[in-house]
């Protein structure tokens, strides 16, 4: 494939500072000479501009750094649309979780509505009106599914038709967010679900209700991975995705030949320890992009 890679050097979304340095630890790792052993043509773009960490007094505490950030995700947007008019694959590395919401207007603009499957231990599900934090690294499927409304621009927000969309892995969502997902329509694999009934049925449900829109998006969240596997993230929760079970669903993914575009977010080199959550990350990568065992 023609993979078209975007950096996105963010921290705005979230309270802990250190993924903006996530795309640059991911390259570090190897994501490029790792695409290119699979046989796979690999166009780098760099990084998309992002602004200062700034507040202002009048700062959005409801959605904190939301200027900024609508800014940084148009600019994400344009870059995707071209990909994907080009026939390219949209790889896009970060960064807090927030970027999703250009990633996923990117692609709509170029005329795909995409299925989602979207790994994260967080719901990212909360608006401005719901959220504890005001953080929007908490909402970005929120915008794409609709519910979430200023001060986002209409034009990022419902790219994403949540009975096409699921969480799965997550294991850590807030009180008012869960009544956002129900009204989403969103479908949820937990880790409940998993721990009962495996992971390999797990993704196999996700594929199928993700499926049915214009080929799958997947955007992993890496605190999806339990943390003694990925420490290297700003909000880990325990009790996550094993690394066989991280690299079986992107496996998956892969053999289900419905895998058009793909994120990876919240890779923090400052927690991590000698850049593992960043290898993991790209290990992960290959495996969604065609590497198996044998």
């Amino acid at each position: 494939m023609d993979i078209e890679v975007i950096g996105v050097p963010m921290d705005l979304g979230g309270s802990r500072r250190g993924v903006d340095m996530g795309p640059s630890a991911i390259r570090y790792a190897g994501l490029r000479s790792t695409l290119e052993r699979l046989g796979h043509r690999v166009r780098d773009h760099g990084n998309i501009a992002v602004p200062d960490r700034v507040l202002r007094d009048s700062e959005n505490e409801r959605a904190r750094y939301v200027s900024e950030i609508v800014r940084v995700v148009q600019d994400l947007a344009a870059c995707v649309q071209g990909i994907e008019e080009r026939g390219g694959f949209p790889l896009v590395i970060g960064g807090d979780h927030a970027m999703s919401i250009g990633t996923f207007a990117g692609i709509v603009r170029a005329g795909r509505r995409p299925g989602v499957i979207w790994i994260d231990a967080h719901g990212d599900m909360n608006t401005p009106e719901t959220t504890p934090s005001g953080n929007v690294h908490g909402m970005p499927l929120a915008v794409a599914t609709g519910l979430a409304g200023e001060p986002f621009p209409e034009d990022l927000r419902g790219t994403v038709n949540g009975a096409h969309a699921v969480l799965l892995a997550i294991r850590a969502v807030d009180t008012r967010e869960r009544g956002n997902i129900a009204r989403a329509g969103v479908t949820t694999v937990t880790m409940a679900d998993i721990d009962r009934g495996g992971v390999a049925a797990a993704v196999e449900r996700a594929i199928a209700v993700a499926g049915q829109g214009d080929g799958i998006h997947v955007s992993l969240d890496m605190d999806s991975i339990d943390p003694e596997e990925a420490p290297g993230v700003g909000t880990p929760v325990r009790g996550g995705l094993t690394y066989r079970e991280a690299q079986l669903a992107m496996e998956m993914l892969a053999s289900s030949g419905k895998l058009r575009s793909l994120e990876i977010a919240e890779v923090n080199p400052i927690l991590d320890e000698e850049n593992r959550t960043a290898a993991l990350a790209v290990e992960l990568v290959a495996s969604a992009l065609g590497q198996t065992i044998l």
